[in-house]
């Protein structure tokens, strides 16, 4: 009889979600402190909090080439692993085209879609340029007289100048693009005179302009933001719509029964009280999206980056 309960219960642990009761193994394919760094662990301190997962988890950062060597990385050492996840975003999108990157998104399963976070476009207190009308004339008189800040080449703050320039009847190839490593760089220079425009995100660049060290013209959702009075691209008569959403993807040839214990752990933590104080304390916007829907939704943008890319001479 007790052979035949332990057995039993064997069977059990091996069978559903169960089997994978360890510490998850999570890749952040970028530096400690920056977006996909945050992205691979807060949402394992949510599920913690509210006691979906609470096995803990092994993270490594890996960063470079806009997150390629990390997804290498990952996809070389985790095969088959239900265990195993990775943080991601639009910027990887770019870099893999960017990189002309051997491993691409196709090598890994969509998981979920989670944050988006909005554009920012700010100059100097002190900038002349006080609208987005007067940045556009700015660059069509002399378009490589003004430097823009951002981040690395191809990322999503590259993008939104060179649809900004598109719309506005601009060569995209001819910005004047300098890429910093982090938002901090991109303040610092633009204080100093060294850039004349900076682009970031509104989690990242709001606290500035709140400070007081740089002032925002523009946003990069559909409408104004909240607490933010500059309005949206949209509004300013540019049509340009831009978010550097983040999400989550799975290991290689993750089972069936991974893929649905991973998307049911990230649903719950989704609607669970943990993630929506995460969300309100990050500035990040809800953009959740799961399963095949993130999958289709990853493919329309590889397709619209690298058209994007494409567009400003960056890739062929």
């Amino acid at each position: 009889m007790i052979r035949k309960i332990l057995a039993a219960g064997v069977a059990v642990a091996f069978t559903g979600f169960a089997a994978f009761a360890e510490p998850a193994v999570v890749m952040a394919p970028g530096g400690a402190g920056g977006g996909y760094d945050a992205t691979a662990r807060m949402p394992f301190d949510a599920m913690s909090a509210d006691g979906i997962f609470t096995d803990g988890a092994t993270f490594t950062n890996k960063g470079g080439a806009g997150g390629t060597i990390g997804l290498a990385e990952f996809v070389g050492a985790n095969k088959g692993n239900d265990n195993a996840v990775m943080s991601m975003g639009v910027i990887m999108v770019g870099g893999i085209l960017l990189n002309a990157s051997p491993v691409t998104l196709s090598d890994v399963t969509p998981l979920v879609r989670l944050t988006n976070d909005t554009g920012v476009i700010a100059v100097a207190t002190d900038s002349p340029i006080q609208t987005v009308d007067d940045l556009v004339k700015m660059m069509k008189e002399n378009i490589g007289g003004v430097s823009i800040g951002g981040g690395s080449a191809g990322g999503v703050d590259h993008i939104v100048m060179a649809l900004l320039a598109k719309e506005s009847g601009l060569d995209p190839k001819a910005l004047n693009y300098i890429p910093y490593d982090s938002g901090a760089e991109v303040v610092t220079a633009l204080g100093g005179g060294a850039i004349t425009v900076a682009v970031s995100g509104v989690s990242e660049f709001k606290p500035m302009a709140d400070a007081g060290r740089i002032r925002i013209i523009a946003v990069t959702s559909e409408a104004k933001v909240d607490g933010i009075e500059a309005p949206s691209l949209k509004e300013s008569g540019i049509n340009v719509v831009v978010g550097n959403w983040r999400g989550i993807m799975g290991a290689p040839e993750m089972s069936a029964e991974g893929k649905a214990m991973w998307l049911d752990r990230f649903t719950k933590m989704h609607e669970g009280p943990a993630w929506k104080d995460i969300l309100a304390k990050q500035g990040w916007e809800d953009a959740f999206l799961a399963g095949d829907d993130f999958a289709a939704f990853l493919e329309t943008e590889k397709t619209r980056i690298g058209e994007i890319l494409k567009e400003a001479g960056l890739v062929q």
